[in-house]
């Protein structure tokens, strides 16, 4: 896919090469992602005060996993107080969320083939791309950091394609982290 994940430049600058059709894809999966994140209007009736400070009084656990697994219980063992502790956080977790993904979508119509990231968008960055991990991790019934695709999956099994794209997410997602940390920069030659 990519020429290059993500790289620090000579200059400090954390940059990715996108081919077209991966710019196309990630904006596509950051678009399906925002319809997962996007917070509920606030009940007309909800108290002002609850409302101004991001309580949800009607937050519930997702019936899609891969919303559940975004927004997971805080305590296995206690519905209620995982409840309680919905009510309070998720509607600022999804805001977060949905800030981050606006940032990819940005930062993706702005750019062309490189893409240089703003000061403060590596973080936004990595939410999102750990987000579409999870997401697509979980539709896959993927459990572990060793990811493979299986042997016995067929060319033809729909799910082929999605494997490919969640290892090359995994990708973006390493070499992004090792930007971030000054592990990995541009190579000799490309000064841009």
């Amino acid at each position: 896919m990519s020429s290059y994940g993500f790289r620090r430049t000579i200059t400090g600058r954390i940059t990715c090469r996108l081919e077209e059709t991966e710019r196309s894809l990630l904006a596509n999966l950051t678009h399906q992602l925002v319809g997962m994140v996007q917070p509920d209007e606030p009940d007309e009736d909800q108290d002002p005060l609850a409302a101004m400070v991001g309580i949800d009084s009607d937050a519930t656990r997702p019936t899609d996993p891969a919303v559940g697994r975004l927004f997971p219980d805080a305590y296995l063992d206690d519905p209620t107080a995982s409840n309680d502790f919905r009510r309070y956080t998720e509607r600022s977790l999804r805001e977060s969320k949905l800030a981050h993904a606006r940032t990819v979508l940005d930062t993706l119509a702005s750019s062309g083939d490189k893409i240089t990231l703003a000061e403060g968008a590596a973080g936004a960055w990595m939410g999102t791309l750990n987000d579409l991990r999870l997401v697509l991790g979980t539709r896959l019934n993927i459990t572990d950091e060793g990811h493979q695709i299986p042997q016995d999956l067929s060319a033809d099994d729909p799910s082929f394609g999605l494997h490919h794209i969640y290892d090359w997410l995994t990708y973006l997602q390493e070499t992004l982290v090792q930007a971030m940390t000054g592990l990995v920069s541009e190579p000799p030659g490309d000064f841009a």
